[in-house]
């Protein structure tokens, strides 16, 4: 199918071939017919992405103190890797959309006509609470005007109106023209203000007085005229700007006890004084409204009940289509231009060049020319000789396509030698993305199919953590082998049940990829210490820094938490070099005010079968100038320091062994080889199953203990 896609390196703007996305249960599918570009939202970030370095360092200068921090810990490579990794990846554009669903995951029927914040795409899979049915009154062109009339109606109900105030829009871009409509609607007086003649014109039409702010009009003095001299009743600010004047003016216009909704962007330096004496209230208005940016409500499609909550963000869609069926919206004049969804680049190029364009259009095939679920990439030049490949020859199939896959384990495995044949995403776009920059065959949405094909004989998992169990399971059931990122899984029941597949002689090789024991100065540490007959004592200081508290990490049924999610690698760096079972440990967790919903700031204390101790302090409450990770080992009058896995120190060694990188190697690349040659050499996997499975199963008590 066709997405519309956003270059952030170069503001270009591409129609690529992507695999259709694949519906969740609290998701619906929709073929799309038609789908609006926002002009201010969508301009913007065009022109961010057509701005150079320095330019979009300026635009977010909190991303530039980021870079300056991540330099002092990780060094300039990591830190350019990292910012070229968040450019390379293309930016989805839209959020206005109009079609008839496909699939449905509950709430909707197959061929119901609806309104939703899907992307530019042929099909697009959004969360039901943002979908809304499409009246039969509303054509589809009107009806992608809606989701824009709703962030226009939560700006509406936030100010409060009621009927015969008189209020200030300023901005009459599509939002502002909605505004105006719908407090025309709410029997209110409107005053329009804009630079734009068109738009003037126009909001006159829907019921507006206007000023024009081209000729330097006085609003101040217009507004107390239109308000019989006792200042408007509030001001809704709809404007995109950086400066402070649309509050500023805002405030001098507003009566006593006045109030102002910012609804696009402003400025925020305000004059105390103006606030103060009028006693004025002001107001941030959040998108489509209640509901907008709540995981449980977009994702996991938990309603809010009307009693509490009347107005959510798909009551809201709802409401501007009623709106619309009724005539009291009008969105005929406010079409600027359509193109066909395969001249996106025409479309975008206009709304750059002409910035008094409104309403742009998508229009789409119907049905989609392509609706498959795996699409060809690149045709390999030795199809011929597939046939007559090796079977120990590694064929990659790589389920899940985020940062870490992105970043480094796909470049691992490429580097390794390994045929790359499928990648897959949920939602497609992501697979597509990354098939081509690194070569993949296919690019898929379809996990089941990629761990049944044929075709590919080792699976690398690189999903959230709750799905790790389920895709191990069914991977090592058709007997592939199995590369899986940290956590194995999340629950001791899965940890049996893969223990007991996995432990098959003559099967499938598993591996999860706690690469720290492959990195070269770990190697040397574990070298030197081989040589040493006597109990160890290991300090791993890990600086984890906090993750915001909605991250899925938390959640113990997703994520299961950051000690098994994370602490689970120094668990086993530990294990590694202790070369020893671990024969008991212990857990204490702090009480941080923000570790409270997971307790994740912990020691984590072990005590090994030869006599080594050790102690992973996991801590998330230390600045980010700080090394993230610092390793100590002492035994037999001897000290080994590591820093951060650039700086190596040894003392009390006949030969010192000091070494420093500009390079941090974690040893992800040396864990991808190890575990492609022991597939090409039938060999056992790098790390026996063994320490795997007690690794997993101390880590897993561990984070049930912190709880």
């Amino acid at each position: 199918m066709k997405q519309v896609l956003l270059e952030l390196q170069t503001g270009e703007v591409k129609t690529l071939e992507v695999p259709a996305p694949v519906p969740t249960k609290d998701s619906i599918l929709i073929a799309s017919r038609c789908s609006l570009i926002s002009p201010g939202t969508e301009r913007m970030l065009v022109e961010f992405g057509k701005s150079n370095f320095a330019g979009k360092a300026c635009g977010q200068p909190h991303r530039l103190q980021e870079a300056l921090e991540k330099i002092r810990t990780d060094g300039i490579a990591a830190t350019l890797g990292s910012i070229k990794a968040k450019l390379d990846r293309p930016l989805v554009l839209g959020y206005c959309n109009s079609g008839t669903v496909v699939e449905t995951g509950g709430g909707f029927s197959a061929g119901d006509r609806v309104l939703s914040n899907g992307c530019h795409a042929d099909i697009v899979s959004v969360p039901r609470n943002l979908v809304a049915r499409i009246p039969n009154n509303v054509d589809d062109r009107t009806a992608t005007f809606a989701v824009l009339g709703a962030v226009a109606l939560q700006g509406t109900r936030l100010i409060q109106p009621v009927l015969g105030e008189r209020f200030v829009v300023t901005g009459l871009g599509l939002i502002g023209l909605l505004t105006v409509q719908i407090l025309r609607a709410n029997g209110c007086q409107v005053l329009g203000m804009d630079y734009d003649k068109h738009r003037l014109e126009l909001a006159r039409e829907y019921g507006a007085q206007t000023i024009d702010l081209s000729r330097e009009a006085d609003p101040q003095s217009s507004a107390t005229a239109f308000s019989n001299g006792i200042g408007v009743d509030g001001v809704l600010v709809t404007t995109a700007t950086a400066s402070n004047e649309p509050l500023t003016q805002a405030a001098k216009m507003c009566r006593k006890r006045g109030r102002i909704v910012l609804v696009g962007v402003s400025g925020l330096e305000l004059n105390r004084a103006d606030f103060y004496e009028k006693e004025l209230s002001l107001q941030v208005s959040c998108s489509y409204g209640p509901g907008r940016h709540d995981p449980g409500y977009e994702l996991h499609g938990n309603d809010y009940p009307p009693a509490y909550v009347r107005w959510t963000a798909q009551r809201n869609f709802q409401a501007v289509l009623d709106l619309m069926a009724s005539g009291k919206i009008n969105v005929s004049r406010l079409v600027s231009s359509e193109f066909p969804i395969r001249q996106a680049d025409k479309a975008y190029d206009r709304l750059i060049k002409d910035r008094s364009v409104l309403g742009i259009l998508f229009h789409y095939d119907d049905p989609p020319a392509n609706s498959d679920r795996t699409i060809t990439l690149t045709r390999n030049r030795n199809d011929k000789r597939r046939k007559r490949r090796k079977r120990t020859q590694p064929a990659i199939g790589v389920i899940g396509a985020g940062n870490h896959a992105n970043r480094t384990l796909i470049k691992s495995f490429s580097d390794s030698g390994a045929r790359l044949d499928t990648i897959v995403s949920l939602a497609g776009l992501k697979a597509a993305h990354s098939g081509r920059k690194f070569g993949f065959e296919k690019a898929s949405s379809d996990a089941d199919a990629t761990v049944s094909s044929p075709e590919i004989n080792t699976v690398v998992i690189c999903t959230r953590h709750d799905t790790h169990a389920r895709f191990v399971l069914a991977s090592l059931n058709a007997r592939k082998n199995v590369f899986v990122e940290k956590p194995l899984c999340l629950r001791l029941s899965e940890l049996e049940a893969i223990s007991e597949i996995a432990a098959k002689p003559g099967g499938p090789l598993l591996l999860v990829g706690f690469n720290r024991r492959f990195a070269p100065m770990i190697i040397d540490i574990k070298r030197q210490l081989d040589t040493l007959a006597e109990p160890k004592s290991f300090i791993m200081n890990v600086n984890a820094g906090r993750v915001p508290t909605d991250h899925w990490l938390h959640d113990s049924k997703k994520g299961g938490g950051r000690i098994l999610g994370e602490a689970c690698h120094f668990v086993d760096l530990l294990r590694h070099l202790a070369d020893a079972p671990v024969s008991e440990f212990d857990v204490k967790v702090s009480e941080l005010p923000h570790d409270i919903q997971r307790r994740e700031t912990a020691i984590i204390s072990l005590a090994f079968a030869d006599g080594s101790i050790g102690v992973v302090n996991y801590f998330t409450n230390g600045h980010k100038a700080v090394s993230k990770e610092r390793l100590e080992v002492h035994c037999a009058g001897r000290s080994i320091l590591l820093e951060n896995f650039r700086r190596l120190r040894t003392h009390g060694f006949g030969r010192l062994i000091n070494k420093y990188s500009w390079i941090q190697d974690k040893g992800h690349n040396a864990c991808a080889q190890a575990f492609c040659d022991a597939i090409r050499n039938g060999g056992p996997a790098p790390i026996p199953l063994g320490e795997i499975i007690e690794v997993s199963r101390l880590s897993i008590e561990a984070a049930e203990r912190a709880i």
